[in-house]
């Protein structure tokens, strides 16, 4: 059997994205530059975006989902007065308004975008239509029409306004919300047109902007060594959100055995946040963590153990 090629790294790097950059070209790169033998990512972003991409090694590939999950928040500039095709800078010109917003008429426009909404993502995504992705039937001249689905906003905030024509914004979502549909919805709902100038993610989920490094501290160094693993922050780091419950060593023995555990053994340790209707726990030995269990139906069910 052919040994698999790089080192079998496992944890986490936080690469502070460029802009220009697809999300596999980052991978690719940051995989090579560790000479690792497997990487992926926690949460893609477009090209013209730039901040926390959450990059696996590993075991901690199997975490991606629960990162994918997690709170994300994003810095957006809104460019009114111009939509796009793909609604960010990227694309080209389709439509153009002389309409420019109030900040008042913003901040009026702002709260029918909180909370649990419907949302048309942009033709140009990897939404699937009939097994095709959108954005290749865009790129063909058959745009297909998507349908609103639902997504969850928990706060949208003008944090900015340079001039007439620019906007800045911040807001804090949950999974596949998009940022252009936000931007393309909301500069309609104040009577205009526009698109995403700049895009910067600032979290997802447990990693944020502060971990962040450059792309450049990734890649193999001048003597051809590969980048160092103590840039690398444990598997686990992506597991941090999720409600933690301490067990014993007999308890986790029977979890590594795929037994479930009677919530009633467990009252007093079952963490308040964690929703006992199907939510999730980290299970814990210590300091060293198992895995992830859900509750369901009165037991701690073994989901996914590290």
């Amino acid at each position: 059997m052919r040994r698999k090629q790089g080192r079998p790294l496992n944890g986490w790097l936080v690469v502070d994205k460029p802009a220009g950059m697809t999300s596999t070209d980052v991978v690719n790169r940051v995989r090579r530059g560790f000479d690792a033998q497997k990487a992926g990512h926690g949460g893609t972003l477009d090209p013209l975006a730039t901040g926390v991409l959450p990059v696996a090694f590993g075991h901690a590939t199997k975490t991606v989902p629960y990162v994918m999950d997690g709170t994300k928040l994003y810095r957006f500039t809104l460019r009114l007065g111009d939509a796009r095709d793909t609604d960010d800078a990227d694309g080209q010109t389709v439509a153009i308004s002389e309409t420019r917003p109030t900040d008042a008429q913003i901040a009026a426009a702002l709260p029918a975008f909180i909370g649990d909404i419907m949302q048309t993502p942009p033709v140009y995504s990897a939404i699937k239509v009939a097994g095709e992705r959108a954005y290749d039937m865009a790129r063909e001249g058959r745009a297909p029409v998507l349908e609103p689905r639902p997504a969850r906003v928990d706060r949208f905030e003008l944090v900015e306004r340079t001039d007439a024509d620019t906007a800045v914004f911040e807001v804090q979502s949950g999974k596949g919300v998009y940022m252009r549909s936000l931007a393309r919805d909301l500069a309609q709902a104040c009577g205009t047109l526009g698109h995403v100038a700049a895009l910067r993610r600032l979290r997802v989920g447990p990693f944020n902007i502060s971990q962040a490094i450059s792309l450049d501290k990734c890649v193999a160094q001048a003597d051809n060594a590969p980048a160092s693993p103590d840039l690398l922050l444990p598997v686990a780091t992506a597991l941090a959100d999720i409600p933690a419950l301490a067990l014993t060593e007999s308890e986790v023995f029977g979890l590594s055995n795929g037994q479930a555990i009677n919530l009633v053994d467990l009252m007093g340790r079952i963490p308040q946040t964690a929703d006992p209707n199907g939510g999730l726990a980290r299970a814990m030995a210590g300091t060293r963590v198992i895995g992830l269990c859900r509750l369901s139906d009165g037991w701690l069910k073994p989901e996914r153990l590290l």
